[in-house]
């Protein structure tokens, strides 16, 4: 195997990868074409070297288009294949939340992507339904409804089938039907409708809030029967043809989503001996996506493939509907996070390290405390055997040493020979350790030993699952994997907040506290990619610290090894952000101007500092919120 394959192994690359990457022979990671194989792989670092020589610079968002075309074909091409194999005598409709990432740019190429399955759009509010109406979507795709609806949206949802759109109201609640009777009769339009219904099974994971009889959305037995009798009453109940039945999110275990969708199974055909003439069954999210790689029922991970997700719902479906002797209903899945991403990857530079070790000591001199020199005298008998007792004293002395300068017993430079000295023991106690095995016991010390290498990215901006529910990433250095990582490191952003860094990676033999990463090389940037990033982290990222949006760039890889740069987005300037927190920029350089005039007024600055004073300001606040 070649040497950038065998440290590129290091990081789990094989394992989670999915077949989108590969490793060049000079240690760049590349990309691969899923939809075209025989490709050359186009090189990460090779891209940002054109993006940057365009103007455009990390930290960005790169979305490749080739990964979520497909995605798209594979999720509905497996439920096809089971449909075939299984002997349905239903359909399959797809439809994407648009809550999952609501970027113009993704749901444009999903309705684009989606068009030949007649894949449709999932909005959960009013805001995500005009965006939904303001794209042209094939005759047979739905967009379905969901989430709480005032009078407004689902006058909306209804005035939208004079177009010829597939709007379904999703009844959230028994409020609700009252709201749509009334909407229905004044507009003199009959909606589309389906109701949600709440299941008792309850999955496991990060999201297992989002299921169950505890979850916020859908409605019990009782109410259900309730919202029957109103559409009864009012005429309605010929409307009503979905059913959905949200099954989790990020489901781990494939044999939860059998036991839900029976359960749902169960729903449909009562509801359908109640005279409900249901025709859909959407069964909502929870089609996990491996971001570990390790193929088990974990918070990051899930036991099952595509395939075998589609073939467990449709075989049941089957079954159920056959045993209650009803029609095959179309299904309906509303995959979010399976759709986008991996078509995401967020890639920025490392701007310096602060190092924990050192590869030379200075010498004790003769007026330093005795400690010092106890401290240096540790290297003589470091050996293998001895790592732990060398730890130890080496840790002994430097916190002596600390106590007598916090005392004001010896001064700054006595202390910093001493820091000194104790990097370059651990230096030589990490590499030690490093080669010879049977040295466990001092590893939790040594990752508190780990280097920082500090980065230029928010984490609340564009990471914030990783910092709000410990979300794992792929994440790994995108070039140099010819050679072998010889440091360790967290990650940290440029937030002045101590939450601001990676501390969790995701490595061959599972997770790590530490990354391994190379020196960084003085004449070139240092990239780390954040693989997988598409599925919520660009929506839900906040403005700590006033970070804007990252650049983006859309492109597709090419059948020669190249690539098209299909879309750039510049990432938010100094002024944009301002004025999301209710700044006015020009206010803030008109008083900028007049603290300016007043300190040349009052004599304290010279009038010929005013021009670079101001061209600063506003350069600033018009530039990136980002290191530039």
């Amino acid at each position: 195997m070649k040497d950038s394959a065998i440290h590129a192994a290091l990081y789990g690359l094989d394992r989670w990868g999915q077949g989108f990457f590969d490793v060049l022979e000079n240690g760049d990671v590349a990309l691969k074409s899923p939809l075209s194989p025989d490709t050359p792989a186009v090189s990460l670092p090779g891209i940002m070297r054109d993006l940057e020589k365009r103007g455009i610079h990390a930290p960005l968002v790169l979305r490749v288009g080739s990964y979520l075309r497909q995605s798209i074909q594979q999720i509905n091409e497996s439920f096809r294949d089971a449909i075939d194999d299984l002997g349905y005598r239903g359909q399959y409709r797809g439809v994407f939340p648009i809550k999952v990432n609501q970027q113009a740019q993704v749901v444009d190429r999903i309705v684009e992507y989606g068009w030949p399955y007649d894949f449709g759009l999932e909005a959960g509010s009013k805001p995500e339904l005009v965006v939904a109406l303001a794209h042209k979507l094939p005759e047979n795709a739905l967009i379905v409804c969901n989430g709480v609806k005032d009078s407004e949206f689902v006058e909306l949802a209804i005035h939208s089938r004079r177009l010829g759109f597939n709007t379904v109201i999703v009844l959230e609640s028994v409020m609700e039907v009252d709201t749509v009777i009334e909407a229905s009769r004044a507009l003199g339009i009959e909606p589309m409708l389906g109701v949600r219904v709440k299941l008792s099974n309850q999955i496991s994971g990060n999201w297992a809030a989002s299921s169950g009889d505890r979850s916020t959305f859908g409605m019990n037995t009782a109410q259900l029967v309730e919202v029957i009798d109103k559409l009864r009453d009012a005429g309605l109940l010929h409307c009503l043809t979905l059913q959905h039945s949200h099954l989790g999110s990020q489901i781990p275990d494939v044999n939860d989503v059998r036991r839900a969708v029976g359960e749902a199974c169960r729903y449909f055909s009562e509801l359908t001996g109640e005279g409900a003439p249901l025709t859909h069954l959407d069964l909502g999210g929870g089609l996990g996506f491996d971001y570990t790689g390790e193929k088990r029922a974990s918070e990051n991970s899930m036991n099952y493939s595509i395939a075998e997700y589609c073939s467990n719902i449709v075989e049941t479906v089957r079954y159920a509907m056959d045993e209650a002797g009803i029609d095959h209903p179309t299904l309906i899945t509303e995959s979010g996070r399976a759709v986008v991403a991996a078509s995401s990857m967020l890639i920025f530079n490392v701007l310096e390290a602060t190092l924990y070790d050192a590869p030379g000591a200075p010498d004790v001199e003769p007026d330093d405390h005795h400690h010092v020199g106890d401290l240096a005298a540790v290297a003589d008998y470091l050996s293998a055997d001895r790592l732990r007792e060398c730890l130890n004293d080496a840790s002994f002395y430097r916190n002596e040493m600390r106590a007598l300068f916090r005392r004001g017993n010896i001064g700054i430079r006595q202390m910093a020979r001493t820091e000194k000295i104790h990097q370059h023991l651990v230096s030589r106690i990490k590499a030690l350790a490093a080669s010879h095995e049977g040295n466990s016991d001092i590893e939790d010390e040594l990752v508190k030993l780990t280097d920082i290498y500090h980065c230029n990215f928010s984490l609340f901006q564009s990471l914030p699952d990783v910092w709000a529910i410990d979300q794992l990433h792929p994440l790994m250095p995108l070039q140099m994997l010819d050679q072998r990582p010889t440091r360790r490191a967290i990650l940290s952003d440029i937030t002045c907040d101590s939450d601001g860094k990676v501390d969790r990676f995701i490595l061959a033999d599972g997770t790590s506290p530490a990354l391994p990463v190379h020196d960084l090389p003085e004449d070139d940037a240092y990239y780390i990619g954040v693989f997988f990033v598409g599925a919520y982290q660009e929506t839900l990222g906040d403005l700590h610290n006033l970070f804007g949006d990252t650049n983006v760039v859309t492109i597709d890889l090419r059948d020669d090894g190249g690539f098209d740069l299909l879309h750039e987005q510049e990432g938010d300037t100094i002024a944009e952000v301002l004025s999301y927190v209710e700044y006015d920029p020009a206010d803030c350089v008109a008083a900028f101007r007049a603290l300016v005039d007043n300190a040349i007024s009052r004599g304290t600055l010279d009038v010929e500092a005013r021009r670079p004073l101001m061209k600063a300001y506003r350069d600033s606040i018009n530039g990136y919120t980002y290191y530039e």
